[in-house]
């Protein structure tokens, strides 16, 4: 088994020098996919556009991406997945050759076990939702196949591959991951997606059902990282490996630990349970203001422009619990914004305009 994955590491390893040697001036292309890639500007960018054009798509895009993402931690824990960059370093395949340089990049050096590549799987996760959204909308309400139907329907999914390969050759390029990881992570992203196509209830979730469900995600996690430690098995190994191998330091960030993208995650959860269930949203998006196509792109950019500036407000990570709680925090935020605050707060100099003008 060993011989075996050393043979696929040292396949990847290979892959990822010869993309390096041959496309080393698109590395700023590379990078840029990489953190285009991250779930973070799925929240930040893409939820705020898809919630306010469509309620139901922006909800199930969240629940795809927090729960695919809860499922990566899962498996990394359970896989224990090498990442190029230190392994490479470790490994005594090389024992009678020098080991193959491969390049760092200042994204390169993730805390997490490699396999699978989560920015692989929510690309692939909230990519599957959107593509399925339009051509949803593209069928209307008699659900017809028309030939522009199937025009988009290629058009589409081209573009879909298109991203997945994209971002499947960034982190493989940057050294992030081996290349089975990332094609597990896309098949995996898409397995989600489609089993959430068939879950209607996460449309008209109580608050007590948004609590509960982060609550048992939190538990679990923690229960089975604390359940392995037990038994002698360290699920943070990977963490002193990466400051390690690392050739920055300063590359090492605490956001890319499992439990900061896990409490990210589930403050967003946490958040969207709060906003959906709260005064703010019933009273805007519900109310008439709500049907109006001005007031929902407004609504639109109004969030883009806050969480933009909300996302630049980095949190102090000199003491990780106080990081892991802010982080929770900060996330659960970022819906409350959307479709809660921006709204309520457009809606309310709507109506004192519409009251001035009669």
């Amino acid at each position: 088994m060993e011989s075996s994955m050393n043979l696929l590491h040292d396949a990847g390893i290979q892959a990822t020098r010869w993309l390096q040697e041959h496309f080393h001036g698109s590395q700023d292309l590379f990078l840029f996919i990489s953190f285009a890639a991250d779930l973070r500007n799925a929240f930040f960018v893409l939820f705020p556009i898809w919630f306010h054009s469509n309620e139901s798509v922006g909800i199930k895009l969240v629940w795809v991406a927090v729960i695919g993402d809860w499922l990566n931690l899962v498996f990394k824990w359970i896989l224990f997945g090498e990442r190029p960059y230190w392994w490479v370093h470790e490994t005594d395949y090389y024992s009678n050759a020098s080991a193959p340089e491969i390049q760092q990049f200042p994204l390169t050096c993730e805390t997490g076990p490699g396999s699978p590549s989560g920015h692989a799987m929510g690309a692939a996760g909230v990519y599957y939702v959107m593509v399925m959204a339009l051509l949803s909308a593209a069928m209307g309400k008699k659900q017809l196949k028309t030939l522009k139907y199937w025009v988009l329907w290629t058009v589409l999914w081209m573009g879909f591959w298109a991203v997945q390969v994209c971002v499947c050759l960034s982190r493989v390029f940057i050294a992030a991951h081996f290349p089975h990881q990332v094609i597990a992570g896309v098949i995996s992203g898409m397995a989600v997606a489609k089993t959430f196509q068939h879950i209607g209830c996460i449309y008209h979730a109580s608050l007590r059902r948004y609590v509960g469900i982060t609550f048992f995600l939190f538990s679990f996690a923690l229960g089975f990282y604390l359940l392995l430690r037990a038994v002698g098995v360290d699920l943070l190994w990977t963490l002193e490996k990466a400051q390690k191998w690392c050739k920055h330091p300063e590359w090492v960030h605490i956001d890319t630990t499992p439990f900061a993208s896990l409490l990210r995650n589930l403050g967003i959860l946490f958040g969207l349970g709060l906003a959906l269930n709260s005064h703010m949203y019933l009273e805007s998006c519900r109310g008439k203001q709500g049907q109006r196509l001005p007031f929902r792109l407004g609504c639109a950019a109004a969030s883009l422009l806050i969480l933009h500036l909300f996302d630049a407000f980095k949190l102090p990570s000199h003491m990780q619990l106080l990081f892991y709680v802010l982080s929770f925090c900060k996330s659960a935020a970022v819906p409350l914004a959307t479709v809660g605050l921006v709204p309520y707060c457009i809606s309310q100099l709507l109506a004192t305009g519409d009251k001035k003008a009669a």
